[in-house]
């Protein structure tokens, strides 16, 4: 069995199998379909929840054929402002069923852009490294509170 099969330990960290789920939307579609998946999974990572990453927008090229609600079309499109929201779930069909019908039920595209991999996540083992220079918290700030 391969580690990305079974996870592995580290001193500190535990690796886990895990799926990653990504979703493709336009900028401000992501918020909505990222709180529908959360509402049915979700998305623990230690002690907090809803945790996903949002990527920048860039552009999407596609090209409408016949059996499209908009018809056929001879050029592509280029959408501007389409980000990617990524997350991880566990490896269980059923969440990832609920979680794959909670991204088409609010999703604004007809055939929405979802991937999904295999993974291995971080997972804290806890220990205490309050004390630790090079954690954010010793360093004198908090992102929240920059700007």
């Amino acid at each position: 069995m391969s580690i990305i099969e079974s996870g592995f330990d580290t001193r500190p960290i535990r690796m886990e199998t895990v799926w990653q789920v990504t979703f493709q939307a336009p900028t401000e579609d992501i918020d909505r379909v990222f709180e529908a998946v959360a509402a049915v999974a979700g998305l623990e990572h230690g002690k907090t929840d809803r945790n996903g990453y949002r990527a920048a927008a860039g552009f999407e090229y596609y090209r409408p054929l016949e059996g499209t609600p908009t018809g056929a079309e001879t050029e592509a499109r280029k959408r501007p402002d389409v980000e990617e929201m990524r997350f991880f779930i566990p490896r269980d069909e059923t969440v990832l069923n609920d979680v794959i019908e909670a991204i088409y039920e609010v999703h604004s595209y007809y055939e929405p852009v979802i991937t999904v991999v295999d993974a291995l996540r971080s997972s804290c083992k806890g220990l205490d490294d309050s004390a630790n220079p090079h954690r954010w918290w010793n360093k004198g700030g908090d992102w929240k509170v920059q700007g």
